[in-house]
């Protein structure tokens, strides 16, 4: 089973952590079923942006990002190159590393 790395975030995972998880899994399944609380406001339906990662290390063993994903990313806090949302972020057999970004926009929680 893939390793998921997680970078310290300050409310999430301040320590950082490890986990596994079986491939064919999301990362964000794999963060919530690790006590993990990372946001997904949608309900891990691709419909925003509340689960957004940065994936620092293995980026290219993800299944690819589809065209609904994509678009919804250019919406999230701190876009980079290797962002990912982590509800469409499927583990294949390799190895992980993300970096829940400091912030995310969620609309309902913000009272928008």
């Amino acid at each position: 089973m893939p390793i998921i790395k997680i970078l310290p975030h300050a409310e999430y995972c301040p320590e950082g952590a490890e986990i596994t998880a079986p491939a064919g899994t999301s990362i964000c399944e794999a963060l919530l079923e690790n006590d993990i609380e990372i946001e997904h406001a949608c309900e891990m339906s691709c419909a925003c942006t509340t689960c957004h990662v940065v994936v620092r290390q293995g980026y290219a063993s993800l299944g690819e990002p589809d065209e609904a994903e994509e678009d919804l990313l250019d919406r999230a806090w701190g876009l980079e190159p290797t962002s990912r949302l982590s509800c469409q972020a499927i583990l294949g057999r390799d190895d992980v590393t993300v970096e829940i970004p400091k912030y995310s926009i969620n609309h309902a929680k913000e009272n928008h």
